[in-house]
């Protein structure tokens, strides 16, 4: 088995007395789509935040590509190959479409001088569907576009890893279908994806392996089959209905 892409062990944040995320171990390999998921409050954007700097750990380890990042400012972080989308999408709203991008390619300081900067945010543009609104203001953009806009960002930084927290939310079907389809090729490019989400009927099908956090501390993980069959992410998380519709529909799925 080849070296894990991200490894976390016994990674820990403590907020006064309230530990938000509590002794935390997984490992991710490379070109795998992850699903975290668990209920509000469980810690996930908190465990984000701490394995892409943006909150300082307790204690614990975070290791990406064998190299212990657990204390690295965020910008250097994202310039070892680790790009995040946010639940909260906040573009440059009086920038272009296009000057967002690029701000993405200049910042992650992995795509050379400007010209080539350029280059890699129209590719981003085009691959996301947005090179007909690179000229409009971030702002004029539907929500849908925004979602995309935020993966174009992220992309343009040339990741390795990349966490999509809630990509999905707020979309209709077809929307979804959309970002679906976006997500699918995006690892197909060889991209590691973790993808937060609260739509258990769209990441299912789409993860090999599925962590579930509640009060911060793993619950349960595994293939899809088996976390969504686990008696504790039955009681904690999705409920009896939830399970009962999802045994029916997903028929022989595998544990």
């Amino acid at each position: 088995m080849p070296e894990p892409i991200l490894e976390l062990r016994n990674l820990t944040r403590r907020f006064g007395g309230v530990v938000a995320v509590n002794d935390v171990s997984l490992s991710l390999q490379p070109g795998e789509i992850v699903g975290l998921i668990g209920p509000n409050g469980a810690g996930k954007t908190t465990l984000v935040n701490l394995i892409t700097g943006f909150l300082p750990r307790t204690s614990g380890t975070v290791l990406f590509e064998g190299c212990d990042i657990s204390d690295a400012r965020p910008h250097l972080i994202a310039r070892q190959g680790i790009a995040r989308t946010f639940q909260i999408v906040q573009p440059f709203s009086d920038m272009s479409v296009f000057e967002n991008v690029l701000a993405g390619a200049v910042f992650s300081g992995r795509n050379g001088g400007m010209q080539a900067a350029s280059a890699t945010a129209r590719g981003c543009l085009e691959f996301t569907g947005l090179a007909a609104h690179a000229d409009y203001r971030a702002s004029e953009l539907s929500l849908a576009n925004r979602k995309r806009l935020e993966l174009a960002k992220s992309l343009a930084m040339q990741p390795r890893l990349l966490f999509l927290d809630e990509v999905n939310a707020g979309l209709n079907t077809n929307e979804l279908d959309g970002a679906l389809a976006l997500i699918r090729a995006i690892a197909a490019r060889g991209i590691t994806i973790v993808i937060i989400e609260h739509l258990l009927k769209i990441i299912v099908p789409l993860v090999s392996r599925i962590f579930v956090l509640h009060h911060g501390a793993k619950l349960s993980e595994g293939p899809p089959g088996q976390v969504m069959r686990d008696p504790a992410v039955i009681k904690a998380y999705i409920g009896n209905r939830f399970a009962q519709r999802f045994a029916q529909e997903s028929g022989g799925l595998p544990l």
